[in-house]
């Protein structure tokens, strides 16, 4: 397959990065050469430098054979350029990174007829993000399938879990009435991200994602040591693309929200724009404006502005005055893996989960569904299996699946059902997957 992806900044060098795993034939333009530099010497693509926009380079990598052609550059006009010549010019597929949501929303603009085959705004995925994550309170990463017939969950464990000190097997036997896998543990000082087998034993403040039906979320609670978080009432910090369309969501779920801006003007458009939330012209930052607006009544403070840094330490404040709940946008990949240890509950990047959403338009077999957790560098993929794919010819415990691989849950007929050794995959379901990179390829063929 060949791709070639224009803008090497964070969501190009992700893309990039993920590919570089597999053998695909990979293009990555940009102007910057420092970024390039940074690419070749870390990832197996090739680079170009130059205008992505210009008919000659776009010609020269080839762009007539190229099966995707991906505009990633921080410019949304500059991605409509790219995929339009692209297209034009034999690009089979194109994908544009935009910044207007109002483009995916029933627009009466048919786009495809000009060549942008999909379209991804990441303040629009951040957002949606948000509204999960606050649903799911006590976790600090949340994916649902399939409209949450299953869910994959993260947490870091305290002292107060039930599982604390057991090993995989002995969890499972003594909680034997819970449906639950647990699909992948990140260790503070293990690089690695742990795919867990019957001997591993979960240790206090590890990173530990689950894999649960819905019938099964409420009883999962009380194993972690956890109870579910009732959050009613919302402060946002930043108003944002992503600020105001956080807020949307969250009133449209009849939560009440208030929204902090500081710049006078901006704040008095989102007032007129947000009937239902109280916005407020100030700085966030002002402790005392917090405590005017009973910051200690808060049940979840969402800190979206541009800055990563101020976005950290206001949730981190916010957290010392009794907020249950901070969620940080960042900028900085590196702060992704440090959450835990900083105090913040979760942290998102609107890159990455653009760069994921990007993702599964290259995957191949049956893929519905892609999603990337936070704090590890791996894949949660959902297969749609098809008639005669490899994996449905025996049980899952005589299937050479890797161990960089475990399958997480299998929904059929609508229905949950969890992935024991004896049971057969059939034409038709659907299969949740938890995938480091280097076993992507091998898990991709047992589809196909």
């Amino acid at each position: 397959m060949k791709i070639i992806i224009a803008g090497a900044g964070d969501v190009g060098f992700h893309l990039a990065k993920l590919l570089s795993y597999e053998s695909q034939d990979t293009y990555i333009i940009d102007f910057d050469g420092e970024k390039l530099d940074y690419i070749n010497n870390h990832l197996d693509v090739i680079t170009k430098k130059g205008d992505a926009t210009s008919i000659k380079l776009l010609k020269e990598i080839g762009i007539g054979t190229a099966d995707l052609l991906i505009a990633v550059t921080d410019s949304q006009n500059t991605n409509f350029t790219i995929s339009v010549i692209g297209k034009s010019l034999g690009a089979k597929k194109t994908i544009a990174r935009i910044d207007n949501p109002e483009f995916l929303n029933q627009c009466e603009v048919d786009f495809k007829q000009f060549g942008l085959d999909f379209m991804i705004s990441p303040q629009e995925l951040a957002a949606n993000e948000i509204k999960m994550l606050l649903d799911q309170s006590s976790f600090n990463d949340t994916v649902a399938f399939e409209s949450g017939v299953f869910n994959v969950m993260g947490t870091p464990l305290t002292y107060k879990s039930q599982i604390l000190d057991l090993t995989v097997q002995e969890a499972k036997e003594k909680f034997s009435n819970v449906d639950f896998i647990t699909i992948a543990i990140k260790r503070q000082g293990v690089s690695q991200t742990i795919i867990p087998r019957g001997d591993t034993t979960y240790q206090l403040d590890d990173q530990v994602y689950f894999c649960v039906p819905n019938y099964s979320m409420k009883d999962l609670y009380p194993i972690i040591g956890k109870t579910q978080l009732n959050i009613k009432n919302v402060m946002i910090l930043g108003g944002s693309s992503i600020g105001e369309k956080t807020a949307r969501n969250l009133c449209a779920s009849n939560f009440n929200v208030k929204l902090i801006e500081k710049n006078r003007e901006k704040a008095e458009l989102l007032a007129e724009q947000l009937n239902n939330t109280l916005v407020i012209n100030g700085d966030g930052r002002d402790l005392e404006l917090l405590e005017e607006e009973n910051i200690r009544e808060t049940d979840a403070f969402i800190a979206v502005t541009g800055n990563s840094e101020t976005n950290i330490m206001s949730c981190l404040v916010a957290k010392s005055k009794g907020v249950k709940k901070t969620i940080a946008l960042v900028e900085n990949m590196d702060y992704i893996d440090i959450s835990q240890t900083i105090g913040i509950q979760s942290l998102i990047n609107k890159k990455l989960i653009a760069a994921s959403n990007i993702f599964r338009h290259i995957r191949k077999g049956e893929i519905v569904a892609l999603a990337n957790l936070h704090n590890i560098d791996a894949e949660v993929f959902e297969f749609e299996v098809q008639s005669g794919a490899k994996i449905t010819k025996k049980p899952i415990k005589d299937l050479k699946i890797p161990r960089e691989a475990i399958v997480g849950g299998i929904i059929r007929d609508e229905k949950a059902m969890m992935a024991n050794g004896n049971l057969q995959i059939k034409t038709g379901d659907k299969v949740i997957v938890f995938c480091l990179p280097e076993a992507i390829n091998t898990v991709e063929k047992l589809f196909n």
